[in-house]
């Protein structure tokens, strides 16, 4: 039996889908624009409730780069505010018609874009992704239950109460947007199996949440998040330019998934480029996991395991192979990777489209970090997640990625008779 608390915000969110379906975008636009001018307003109450939350996550032991990604500060705040003015801007794809054509019969028919309707999101510790989800699935014409861990709670109560006042001021019911603050593992069980009112359930998280998810949902699920990325550096490589993305792509935020965990170099480049890339990280105490070619030339590595290569470490730890053939290098990166995002660095324009071929990942770079794979830098004002999975949405989950689309026809009295024979009237 479903939990009544979850049995009311179902009801709500889906008479709430049908007003906001046919919300017209400049009412959605007054809403977000309101609501970024209520996060700066509210800022000083956010940064209290994350000071709360951050004091409990030290004292259950969380890991620095756990409480990284739960820490907010008046630029993460800020930066969420632009992420819902660039996202006010961007074109609403709802009722965009993508085709319309006339068939054989005199029907016009055409695709028009939908929102999905209710979106369910369970996600971890990261506050920002209160405020990016709800923007995103707003603003793309879907109602949204958010249910954030309970590392994060009272900071996402605090995000909440901001978003809902940009929703009053645009005239708009509250219930658009709602939080689960229950943080029990029955009633997230619950939530993951709410047929009748989700349409659709992200969760966004590590590789345990995600699995989680898939295990016990019985709701339609994108699958987002883990990424146990790769770094391979070519023979033909700038190693000036490898040393710069490789400290960029592992250490300028270690914690996210789009960070690198492994790095594969040519055995042609080995000997010169270990010891240079060993240096440069040695500021941020990068912890290196090495391979024998590996460890002969690093005395620092430590042995690497099987399992550190499957690892989606989120910290200062790298994963470290020398590889004698490209193809070693591509064998290596299909059989570990999470289809997140991969990259080469090469000078051999060949090589970088034979990699661009070989490996099938959500995003594929040649001679840039993997930092980059984000809604807001591919444009798409913030995701709701990053997609590692084929089917509906890859890569960054933008307002497109939240839509469906419907046929919609129209006819002069068009009739179809019982043999297929078609009579106009």
């Amino acid at each position: 039996m479903m939990n009544n608390m979850l049995e009311t915000m179902g009801r709500q969110a889906k008479i709430t889908a049908n007003i906001l379906r046919k919300t017209k975008t400049a009412q959605k636009n007054q809403a977000l624009l309101a609501m970024e001018a209520a996060l700066i307003k509210n800022q000083a109450a956010i940064i209290v409730a994350n000071e709360k939350d951050i004091a409990r996550a030290e004292e259950r032991g969380l890991t620095p780069p756990m409480i990284e990604r739960l820490t907010l500060t008046p630029d993460r705040i800020q930066a969420m505010a632009d992420s819902i003015r660039q996202i006010a801007g961007l074109p609403d794809p709802v009722g965009y018609i993508e085709e319309m054509k006339t068939n054989e019969d005199g029907l016009r028919i055409g695709k028009q874009r939908v929102p999905l309707g209710v979106i369910g999101i369970i996600y971890e510790s990261r506050p920002n992704v209160t405020a990016d989800a709800a923007a995103l699935c707003f603003k793309s014409g879907n109602t949204i239950i958010l249910r954030g861990g309970k590392e994060a709670l009272e900071s996402n109560q605090a995000i909440l109460v901001a978003l809902r006042e940009g929703l009053k001021a645009a005239d708009l019911p509250i219930e658009i947007i709602q939080l689960i603050t229950d943080p029990s593992r029955e009633l997230a069980t619950a939530f993951m199996q709410m047929n009748e009112y989700l349409d659709c359930l992200i969760p966004r998280g590590g590789a345990g949440l995600i699995q989680n998810v898939l295990k016990n949902a019985t709701v339609p699920v994108i699958e987002t998040g883990v990424g146990n990325c790769h770094l391979y550096i070519d023979k033909d490589a700038d190693l000036e330019m490898a040393t710069r993305i490789l400290v960029n792509a592992k250490c300028d935020r270690p914690s996210v998934c789009n960070a690198i965990e492994n790095l594969i170099v040519h055995t042609e480049v080995a000997d010169a480029f270990l010891p240079v890339f060993a240096e440069a990280l040695q500021p941020y105490a990068v912890e290196i996991r090495g391979d024998e070619k590996t460890c002969a030339i690093l005395p620092q590595a430590i042995p690497v395991t099987a399992e550190d290569y499957d690892t989606e470490f989120l910290d200062m730890t790298l994963a470290v192979k020398v590889a004698s053939h490209y193809d070693t290098a591509v064998a290596h990166i299909q059989k570990h990777s999470t289809g997140h995002s991969e990259i080469i660095v090469t000078d051999n324009y060949q090589t970088a489209l034979d990699f661009h071929a070989d490996i099938d990942a959500a995003a594929v770079y040649v001679n840039a970090s993997s930092r980059f794979t984000d809604g807001g830098c591919f444009g798409l004002g913030g995701e709701i997640g990053i997609s590692t999975q084929k089917l509906h949405a890859r890569g960054p989950m933008g307002l497109n990625e939240l839509t469906s689309y419907k046929y919609i026809i129209f006819g002069e009295g068009q009739i179809r008779g019982l043999t297929g024979d078609t009579f106009k009237r």
